[in-house]
């Protein structure tokens, strides 16, 4: 039996125990005004029209542009972003929706609120009885559960749920911060930006269940979910009976187990199973996603059905990790295969507004690129993004962001968080449960980062591990993105934070010595710094002086970079390398295609050093890079594969020129050795067999041809190999064109 999602107002009709609810409206109002009393606000009926209406989630930006006060395209053009008026919000806000419940006893009917994201701290009152204050309902990521069965009514009369949200400060509260990437929202994110449930169920309620897969891969999974008893004073026992589907919906299995609770005890429940001729998920780049589906219901003694389970969606897959200690770099494995990670940076909205459809296209585009993976730092959005990523192959690296509040660590010199009380140690570890029961079944789980540039604090870490066993994480879990240090409990994260975040030259990354962001090893966040939008997205954001400044002004610091006190203000190293390389540009238009043509250089050098050094035969190989990074918050002129309206430009093509074949030639800039990448797992497809003619051809600018050359050569799955030195581009000295043919695919070099 299915979960019942329905609206609030129609529980009045339904006679079934287990129901559960989003709300679906609020309406949005300040506090600073006199009348805004928490027991006037909380009578049925009184009139919210002056209020502002949003549906099941918005924070107050969001809720403002939605309802006309602002014009997305106003706020974002030139630096009109500055001139909104921040003092609004510097006064709690409020939410408010009514409901009627029904008229039903509440003996045997219990009902609980959820909550799963409110930025970032807010007072919660149910027909005017206090709910949670503000030191409960703490942080962006806190979702917790009240039961509220003795605040409700039941006499036919709405039911009026209010919340008091307070300003959200990234270094004081855990927020979604933004970092050094874009100008803060006025509103720092403030508001209800997931979204609220309610549920009824009988005496016993259950938690979503949660899958593993044994390493195996023989079909044997492990089954977890939780099962409280709502009823304070009695004991119960039950029964849970689990079913599970196959990927076509086609029931397989239903295994039952037992329990006995004493009053409001709760207890895991571990079922054991096995799942016959299993058909295994895969990323993209290796095979399919099939996604097995399982559903649990709880009845009592008295075979009464208590509560049902959403339907949870699961592959069966494995992915581990291991750490070469003698490098202190991290290598991930799926179902037993070395997985490269070849992945960017994902940011939300700056509003924290979700959209589906763009979220769809913009993952389209990674796998487009040919890239693998995305990095969730601070960004853990919604549910969807993460079955879109099962559905679509994508693997998923989460964690906490930089910076902030997040890393207020007595240690960390460079983060302006305010530093951890008693009281953020519990916030946090309630983060971490909620956030990893989310997204603990879904198989495009990569692993956890529970520190970015700084590692956390024992005290931190252990929460963290104790609530992501308690969730029964099963994907690993990795103390940092940076190599400044980490926790007893956890050792090093095995991946490097040396930038580059500015534009660097394309033999950068083939450095022979390994320094820095060259590749080698695992780099968490680092990339040129490219991402220049074409003039018809410009248009969109920038004056017709602030594009004259891209230009003109080479030097100029620029709002739509990143934050003012960052070293990433302005464009500065990118443009003396523009006009040193390509000459000053004699308009915009000679700019933004010199820029096009840079970017992409820039992001196609950094993917190919990044496969071609794939092989157990090399002492460090490059085992995973995240490129910094794959979106905007909002329309930017560095950082990105694509601009923040979904344009495609230079970066993204020259990703896309060095991933998007399995199979491919790279030349290495600094030794000119021609490598044969092959990033498949067999090779059952005839056009792309293992041995292969590769020709190599080198030409001056004049159209004359300085050196051919053939070889054979055997590729090797999933592993790149040198197959080919040019020798002849030792000595050159003007600019010359290196085209490398694999079977009608050439791959051409500007070198020079």
């Amino acid at each position: 039996m299915a979960l019942r999602r329905l609206t609030a107002l129609t529980w009045v009709a339904q006679a079934t125990v287990a129901l559960s609810t989003t709300i679906d409206s609020w309406k949005v109002t300040s506090s600073t005004g006199d009348d805004h009393i928490v027991t006037r606000l909380s009578v049925p009926g009184i009139d919210t029209s002056p209020w502002y209406t949003i549906g099941s989630k918005g924070t107050l930006m969001a809720t403002l542009i939605e309802n006309d006060v602002y014009n997305e395209h106003d706020l974002f053009y030139s630096t009109n972003l500055k001139d909104v008026d921040t003092t609004q919000f510097r006064a709690p806000w409020y939410y408010r929706t009514e409901s009627v419940i029904g008229n039903e006893s509440t003996s045997d009917h219990y009902y609980t609120l959820k909550t799963h994201g409110i930025s970032s701290g807010a007072d919660i009152w149910l027909n005017g009885k206090l709910v949670a204050d503000r030191k409960t309902q703490a942080g962006a990521y806190t979702g917790l559960e009240y039961d509220i069965s003795d605040k409700l009514r039941f006499d036919g009369q709405n039911n009026v749920l209010l919340l008091r949200v307070y300003p959200t400060d990234y270094n004081r509260d855990f927020a979604l911060g933004f970092v050094d990437w874009n100008p803060y929202p006025p509103d720092n994110g403030t508001g209800v930006w997931r979204e609220v449930e309610l549920k009824r169920t009988g005496e016993a309620r259950l938690s979503s269940p949660r899958i593993t897969t044994r390493e195996a891969l023989d079909g044997s999974i492990d089954i977890f979910l939780d099962v409280k008893n709502m009823n304070m004073d009695n004991d119960i026992a039950g029964s849970i009976d689990c079913i599970v589907f196959d990927p076509n919906n086609v029931k397989l299995l239903t295994e039952t187990s037992l329990f006995k609770l004493s009053g409001g005890q709760q207890s895991t429940i571990t079922i054991n199973t096995k799942i016959n001729n299993p058909q295994l998920w895969w990323p993209r780049q290796w095979g399919g996603q099939p996604l097995y589906s399982i559903q649990c219901n709880a009845s009592t003694s008295s075979r009464q059905l208590s509560d049902t389970t959403p339907s949870t969606h699961f592959g069966i897959r494995t992915v581990t990790s291991t750490l070469n200690k003698s490098t202190n770099d991290t290598t991930f494995f799926i179902n037993g295969h070395r997985f490269q990670v070849l992945g960017a940076g994902y940011t939300s909205d700056i509003f924290l507004r979700f959209d589906e459809q763009k979220l769809k296209a913009q993952f389209q585009y990674v796998l487009d690129m040919g890239m693998n993976t995305v990095r969730l730092e601070g960004k853990q959005e919604h549910p969807f993004l993460y079955s879109l990523a099962d559905s679509m192959g994508l693997m998923l690296l989460s964690g906490w962001e930089c910076c902030d509040k997040w890393e207020g660590w007595s240690y960390n010199d460079e983060g302006t968080g305010e530093k951890w009380t008693d009281a953020d140690y519990r916030i946090a570890g309630l983060s971490m449960s909620h956030e990893a029961e989310m997204m603990q079944p879904h198989p495009s789980m990569l692993g956890f980062l529970v520190g970015s540039d700084f590692w956390p604090d024992d005290k931190a870490t252990k929460k963290y591990l104790s609530a992501l066993r308690s969730k029964n994480w099963a994907t690993p879990i990795l103390a940092s993105a940076s190599q400044r240090g980490s926790p007893a409990a956890l050792g090093n994260g095995g991946m490097k934070m040396e930038g580059p975040y500015d534009w660097v030259p394309p033999n950068y990354w083939y450095d022979p010595e390994l320094r820095l962001g060259s590749a080698a090893g695992f780099g968490s966040e680092q990339g040129a710094g490219v991402g220049t939008p074409e003039l018809n997205s410009l248009q969109r954001f920038l004056s017709a002086s602030d594009m004259a400044d891209l230009w003109k002004e080479p030097n100029k610091g620029l709002y739509h970079m990143s934050t003012n006190i960052s070293s990433f203000y302005n464009r500065e190293i990118y443009n003396t390398v523009l006009w040193a390389r390509y000459g000053a540009p004699s308009s915009l238009a000679d700019y933004l295609l010199k820029a096009q043509m840079m970017d992409y250089e820039a992001t196609r050098a950094q993917f190919d050093a990044w496969i071609c050094r794939w092989s157990d035969d090399l002492e460090r190989p490059a085992t995973g890079v995240i490129y910094w990074m794959l979106n905007n918050a909002w329309p930017s002129l560095h950082w990105n594969l694509f601009d923040y309206y979904l344009h495609p430009g230079g970066s993204f093509f020259g990703v896309k020129d060095a991933l998007a074949e399995l199979q491919s030639l790279v030349l290495d800039y600094q030794d000119h050795a021609v490598y044969l990448v092959d990033r498949r797992l067999d090779a059952k497809d005839p056009a792309a067999a293992l041995d292969r003619r590769i020709d190599v051809e080198v030409m001056g600018l004049d159209g004359v041809v300085r050196a051919r050359q053939s070889v054979q050569a055997t590729s090797v799955l999933n592993s790149a190999v040198r197959v080919a030195a040019v020798d002849k581009l030792k000595n050159i000295t003007d600019v010359v064109l290196s085209e490398d043919v694999l079977g009608r695919k050439a791959r051409c070099y500007g070198l020079g």
